[in-house]
Protein backbone atom coordinates (compact mmCIF):
# COMPACT_ATOMS: atom_id res chain seq x y z
CA UNK A 1 0.00 0.00 0.00
CA UNK A 2 1.45 3.29 -0.61
CA UNK A 3 1.83 5.95 2.29
CA UNK A 4 -0.62 8.87 1.26
CA UNK A 5 1.07 12.27 0.57
CA UNK A 6 1.61 15.04 3.61
CA UNK A 7 -1.32 17.89 2.95
CA UNK A 8 1.43 20.50 2.84
CA UNK A 9 2.39 18.43 -0.22
CA UNK A 10 -0.48 17.75 -2.05
CA UNK A 11 -0.65 20.32 -5.46
CA UNK A 12 -2.57 23.79 -5.01
CA UNK A 13 -4.60 24.49 -8.18
CA UNK A 14 -5.80 27.97 -8.21
CA UNK A 15 -7.18 30.99 -10.23
CA UNK A 16 -6.58 34.65 -9.93
CA UNK A 17 -8.56 37.07 -11.53
CA UNK A 18 -7.86 40.48 -13.59
CA UNK A 19 -11.22 42.42 -13.46
CA UNK A 20 -10.38 45.06 -15.81
CA UNK A 21 -12.78 48.32 -16.19
CA UNK A 22 -13.30 49.96 -19.91
CA UNK A 23 -10.91 52.71 -18.67
CA UNK A 24 -8.28 50.19 -18.05
CA UNK A 25 -8.08 50.18 -14.76
CA UNK A 26 -8.01 46.60 -12.42
CA UNK A 27 -9.48 45.07 -9.33
CA UNK A 28 -7.20 44.49 -6.41
CA UNK A 29 -7.86 44.13 -3.01
CA UNK A 30 -6.27 44.48 0.35
CA UNK A 31 -5.57 41.03 1.82
CA UNK A 32 -5.17 40.99 5.63
CA UNK A 33 -5.47 37.08 5.87
CA UNK A 34 -4.97 36.31 9.91
CA UNK A 35 -1.07 34.53 9.77
CA UNK A 36 0.03 36.53 6.69
CA UNK A 37 1.61 39.73 5.70
CA UNK A 38 -0.97 42.28 4.61
CA UNK A 39 -0.50 42.25 1.23
CA UNK A 40 -2.51 43.89 -2.18
CA UNK A 41 -3.66 40.70 -3.83
CA UNK A 42 -6.32 39.80 -7.32
CA UNK A 43 -9.78 38.10 -6.45
CA UNK A 44 -9.09 34.42 -6.96
CA UNK A 45 -9.04 31.18 -4.71
CA UNK A 46 -8.71 27.63 -4.86
CA UNK A 47 -10.65 25.76 -8.40
CA UNK A 48 -13.13 23.28 -7.13
CA UNK A 49 -13.72 20.23 -8.35
CA UNK A 50 -15.54 20.12 -11.85
CA UNK A 51 -14.91 23.79 -12.69
CA UNK A 52 -12.86 25.59 -15.26
CA UNK A 53 -10.54 28.38 -14.80
CA UNK A 54 -13.30 30.75 -15.86
CA UNK A 55 -16.07 29.42 -13.78
CA UNK A 56 -13.78 29.83 -10.55
CA UNK A 57 -12.48 32.94 -11.51
CA UNK A 58 -16.21 34.06 -12.23
CA UNK A 59 -17.09 32.50 -8.57
CA UNK A 60 -13.96 33.43 -6.15
CA UNK A 61 -14.59 37.48 -8.10
CA UNK A 62 -18.36 37.35 -7.07
CA UNK A 63 -17.57 35.60 -3.30
CA UNK A 64 -14.71 37.91 -2.29
CA UNK A 65 -15.64 41.61 -3.93
CA UNK A 66 -19.73 41.10 -4.76
CA UNK A 67 -19.12 41.76 -8.86
CA UNK A 68 -21.90 39.17 -10.13
CA UNK A 69 -21.41 40.32 -13.80
CA UNK A 70 -18.62 39.68 -15.83
CA UNK A 71 -17.47 39.25 -19.56
CA UNK A 72 -15.19 37.57 -21.63
CA UNK A 73 -13.81 35.58 -19.39
CA UNK A 74 -10.57 33.84 -20.67
CA UNK A 75 -7.51 31.99 -19.30
CA UNK A 76 -3.82 34.02 -20.30
CA UNK A 77 -1.48 32.25 -18.83
CA UNK A 78 -0.73 29.48 -16.27
CA UNK A 79 1.48 30.39 -13.12
CA UNK A 80 3.44 27.54 -11.38
CA UNK A 81 5.45 28.51 -8.27
CA UNK A 82 8.68 26.40 -8.26
CA UNK A 83 10.28 27.88 -5.51
CA UNK A 84 7.84 26.54 -2.66
CA UNK A 85 8.05 23.40 -0.61
CA UNK A 86 4.83 22.12 -2.73
CA UNK A 87 3.01 22.80 -5.82
CA UNK A 88 1.10 25.71 -6.61
CA UNK A 89 -0.15 26.12 -10.26
CA UNK A 90 -2.69 29.10 -10.62
CA UNK A 91 -4.11 29.91 -13.74
CA UNK A 92 -4.64 33.99 -14.89
CA UNK A 93 -7.92 34.70 -15.93
CA UNK A 94 -8.74 38.03 -17.45
CA UNK A 95 -12.53 39.43 -17.34
CA UNK A 96 -14.19 42.96 -18.14
CA UNK A 97 -16.41 44.27 -15.84
CA UNK A 98 -19.08 47.43 -16.26
CA UNK A 99 -17.72 51.07 -15.48
CA UNK A 100 -20.22 50.91 -12.86
CA UNK A 101 -18.99 47.91 -11.45
CA UNK A 102 -18.74 48.33 -7.51
CA UNK A 103 -16.82 46.14 -5.24
CA UNK A 104 -17.64 45.21 -1.66
CA UNK A 105 -15.51 43.25 0.59
CA UNK A 106 -17.62 40.02 1.36
CA UNK A 107 -15.23 38.39 3.02
CA UNK A 108 -14.00 40.77 5.55
CA UNK A 109 -11.57 38.07 7.69
CA UNK A 110 -9.06 37.92 4.50
CA UNK A 111 -9.88 41.66 2.61
CA UNK A 112 -10.68 44.48 4.27
CA UNK A 113 -11.20 46.48 0.85
CA UNK A 114 -11.35 47.03 -2.57
CA UNK A 115 -9.94 49.28 -4.96
CA UNK A 116 -9.62 50.27 -8.68
CA UNK A 117 -5.87 51.04 -9.91
CA UNK A 118 -4.42 51.82 -12.93
CA UNK A 119 -1.96 48.56 -13.63
CA UNK A 120 1.31 50.92 -13.67
CA UNK A 121 -0.08 52.22 -10.67
CA UNK A 122 -0.31 49.05 -8.44
CA UNK A 123 -0.42 48.74 -4.65
CA UNK A 124 2.25 47.10 -2.87
CA UNK A 125 3.42 44.45 -1.75
CA UNK A 126 1.39 42.26 -4.06
CA UNK A 127 0.50 38.82 -2.85
CA UNK A 128 2.80 35.81 -4.81
CA UNK A 129 0.80 34.71 -7.56
CA UNK A 130 -0.91 38.07 -7.73
CA UNK A 131 2.46 39.63 -8.70
CA UNK A 132 3.25 37.14 -11.09
CA UNK A 133 0.09 36.91 -12.75
CA UNK A 134 0.16 40.70 -13.11
CA UNK A 135 3.88 40.36 -14.27
CA UNK A 136 2.15 37.90 -17.34
CA UNK A 137 -0.87 39.84 -18.04
CA UNK A 138 1.68 43.18 -18.86
CA UNK A 139 4.21 41.01 -20.24
CA UNK A 140 6.86 42.02 -17.60
CA UNK A 141 9.90 39.89 -15.87
CA UNK A 142 7.97 37.33 -13.23
CA UNK A 143 9.28 36.80 -9.96
CA UNK A 144 11.81 34.77 -8.92
CA UNK A 145 10.35 31.44 -8.20
CA UNK A 146 7.98 31.29 -10.49
CA UNK A 147 7.42 30.03 -14.39
CA UNK A 148 4.62 31.68 -16.51
CA UNK A 149 3.24 30.07 -19.39
CA UNK A 150 1.29 31.99 -21.50
CA UNK A 151 -1.49 30.82 -23.38
CA UNK A 152 -1.74 30.69 -27.18
CA UNK A 153 -4.77 33.39 -27.10
CA UNK A 154 -3.07 36.02 -24.91
CA UNK A 155 0.83 35.54 -27.16
CA UNK A 156 -2.12 36.40 -30.34
CA UNK A 157 -3.16 39.19 -28.21
CA UNK A 158 0.31 40.62 -27.67
CA UNK A 159 1.24 40.76 -30.89
CA UNK A 160 -1.57 42.82 -31.79
CA UNK A 161 -1.31 44.72 -28.50
CA UNK A 162 -3.53 43.94 -26.14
Amino acid sequence: MTARPDKRSEPVVGVGAVVVRPDGAVLIGHRIKRGETPCWCLPGGHVEAGESFEAAAEREIAEESGIQEVSQARVFAVALRTGADRTHVTAGVVARADATAVATPLEPEVFDRWMWARPEELPMPLFPASAALLAAWQAKPVPDGWTVYPTADAVELSREGR
